[in-house]
C-alpha cells in the first residue's frame, strides 16, 4: 500500500493572483455577507444594513480595481489566473470597472423609497396577487411599507456573475457565471410591488427562455469540447487553425454558443423576451437589466470572437451581419408602433445590440475600444432613462403608457427637457455621448470594409 500512494503524484494548487481578481472576490464575498444580514438582523434593520453594505462593498471593489489599474499602468501584464480560467486584461479592467460605476447608479435606484412608499419592491413576494394583503402592500399601509431586501444580495450576485462573465477564459467558467448572473435576474423580476401578475409573468418568460438559451450555449460547449478536446479559448483558436478535421463541429458549437450570448445581450431574432420582461420587472430592475447585462454579455461576445475564433472570422462574420442587420431593423420599426415607455426602450435596446455587433464583429482595437466606450455611454444613458420613468406616476403608481405622458412639458418641464436629451443620446443626436459611441464603432466598421453594414446602422 504505502507503494503504491508513493506513486500517485502531487495534486498542483492552482496560482491565484488575488490582486488581479480582488473586485470579483470583494463582490461576491459581500453577497454572501448579504445573505447572512437577511438571516440575522431584524427585519426592521435590514433595508438600512443592506444599503450600506452594498454601497460599501461597490466602494471597496471600485478601490480594489483602482489598485490594480495603478500597477497596470505602471507596466503590468496582463494576468491569466484561477488555473487560467479567468484573464485580467485592459479590456475586462475597463469593463469591470464599467459595471461597478453601473452597478452604483442602479442601487440607487434599488434603494429610493422617495416616490413609493417601501421602494418598488412587495415586502412579501409569496403574497397571492389580489388579495387583500397584496392590495395592502400596493397602497402602502403601516404595516406593509417594509421593503423587500432580498433584492440587495440577488443584486450582488448577479454582478459577481456579470464580471466572472467578461473575463472568463474558458467556455465552462462562462456557463458556471451565465447562471449566476441569470439565476438572481429571474427572481428580482417577480418582486415588483404593484402590478404583480404582469411582474410575475416577467419572471417567469425570462427563467423559462433563459433555460432554453442557456441549454443551446451548454450543447454548443460541448461541441467545441468535442472538436478541440478543450474549453479553454485559446486552444479551441489553436485547433480551428491549420487541421484537417472537420469543421462540423466546430462550426455547430460556435452557432449555439453564440445564439447563447445573443439571447442575454437583447439581440434580434433572439430578443423575445426582452419586451415583456422590460416592462413587468419593477422599473429599478429594468434599468439595471438593461445596462449592466448588457456590458457583461458583449463583454463575453468580444472575448469569445476575438480570442477564441478569430482565426475563422471569414466563415462566420457574414452570418453575424445579418444578425445586426435583423436586430436593428426589428429594433428601429418594432421601437415606432410601442404605446408603453418601457417596451418602446426595450426595443431600443434591441436596435442598440445590433450597433454594438457591427463594432464587435470588426475584431479590431478600433472596433474593441469603439464598442466599449458604447457600452460606457449607452449604459449610462439607459440607467438615467429609466431613472426618469420612476418619477412619471399617477394615483396607481408609474405611468408608462405613453397617453399618460401627455402634457408631461407643463406638468414638470424639467423631467421632460431631461428626457428629451436622453432620448436624444439614445438615438444618437450629435453632442450626445451616442453620437460619439456610434460614431467610435462605425468608423470601426468602415476601416474594416464593412460600409453596406454601417449603411443600414445609419438608415436604422
Amino acid at each position: 500500500m504505502g507503494e503504491f500512494l508513493a506513486q500517485v503524484p502531487h495534486v498542483q494548487a492552482p496560482a491565484v493572483d488575488y490582486g488581479a481578481i480582488a473586485p470579483v472576490l470583494v463582490v461576491l464575498g459581500a453577497a454572501c455577507i448579504s445573505v447572512l444580514v437577511e438571516a440575522f438582523v431584524a427585519r426592521s434593520a435590514r433595508w438600512s444594513a443592506q444599503v450600506v453594505l452594498t454601497l460599501l462593498t461597490l466602494g471597496a471593489a471600485g478601490a480594489a480595481l483602482g489598485v490594480h489599474l495603478y500597477s497596470f499602468s505602471r507596466g503590468a501584464r496582463n494576468v491569466v489566473t484561477l488555473a487560467g480560467t479567468v484573464a485580467v486584461d485592459g479590456p475586462a479592467l475597463f469593463l469591470w470597472g464599467t459595471l461597478l460605476a453601473l452597478g452604483l447608479a442602479a442601487v440607487l435606484l434599488i434603494a429610493d423609497r422617495s416616490v413609493e412608499p417601501g421602494g418598488a419592491f412587495t415586502a412579501d413576494a409569496a403574497v397571492r396577487p389580489g388579495t387583500a394583503r397584496d392590495r395592502a402592500q400596493r397602497v402602502g399601509t403601516a404595516t406593509e411599507t417594509v421593503m423587500q431586501t432580498e433584492v440587495f444580495p440577488l443584486f450582488l450576485f448577479s454582478l459577481g456573475g456579470m464580471m466572472v462573465f467578461l473575463a472568463a477564459n474558458d467556455l465552462l467558467t462562462m456557463f458556471v457565471a451565465l447562471e449566476v448572473l441569470s439565476l438572481p435576474l429571474y427572481l428580482m423580476c417577480g418582486l415588483a410591488r404593484r402590478r404583480r401578475l404582469l411582474s410575475q409573468e416577467a419572471a417567469v418568460k425570462y427563467f423559462l427562455l433563459g433555460a432554453f438559451s442557456s441549454a443551446f450555449f451548454l450543447y454548443g460547449v460541448a461541441l467545441l469540447y468535442g472538436y478541440a478536446g478543450s474549453v479553454t479559448l485559446s486552444r479551441i483558436a489553436e485547433a480551428s487553425v491549420g487541421t484537417d478535421r472537420s469543421d462540423t463541429l466546430l462550426f455547430g458549437g460556435l452557432a449555439l454558443l453564440v445564439i447563447g450570448l445573443l439571447f442575454k445581450g437583447s439581440v434580434g431574432p433572439f430578443h423575445t423576451w426582452t419586451p415583456d420582461v422590460y416592462q413587468g420587472a419593477a422599473t429599478p430592475v429594468t434599468a439595471f437589466m438593461a445596462a449592466c447585462t448588457k456590458v457583461a454579455a458583449f463583454g463575453a461576445i468580444l472575448r469569445v470572437l476575438t480570442v477564441g475564433f478569430e482565426g475563422t472570422r471569414w466563415e462566420w462574420r457574414g452570418l453575424l451581419w445579418g444578425v445586426a442587420i435583423v436586430s436593428m431593423v426589428i429594433g428601429a420599426v418594432l421601437g415606432l408602433t410601442q404605446t408603453d415607455v418601457k417596451r418602446m426602450i426595450a426595443y431600443s435596446s434591441v436596435a442598440h445590440a445590433g450597433f454594438l455587433l457591427v463594432g464587435a464583429i470588426a475584431l479590431t482595437a478600433q472596433g474593441l475600444s469603439g464598442t466599449m466606450f458604447y457600452l460606457l455611454a449607452y449604459g449610462f444613458t439607459t440607467l438615467a432613462a429609466f431613472g426618469v420613468v420612476t418619477l412619471v406616476r399617477d394615483a396607481d403608481g408609474e405611468a408608462t403608457h405613453l397617453s399618460q405622458w401627455a402634457g408631461l412639458a407643463k406638468r414638470s418641464p424639467l423631467t421632460a427637457a431631461v428626457f428629451a436629451f436622453l432620448l436624444f443620446a439614445l438615438a444618437g443626436i450629435p453632442l450626445t455621448s451616442g453620437f460619439t459611441g456610434k460614431f467610435a464603432v462605425f468608423s470601426a466598421a468602415l476601416a474594416d470594409g464593412m460600409a453596406p453594414l454601417v449603411v443600414v446602422a445609419l438608415v436604422a
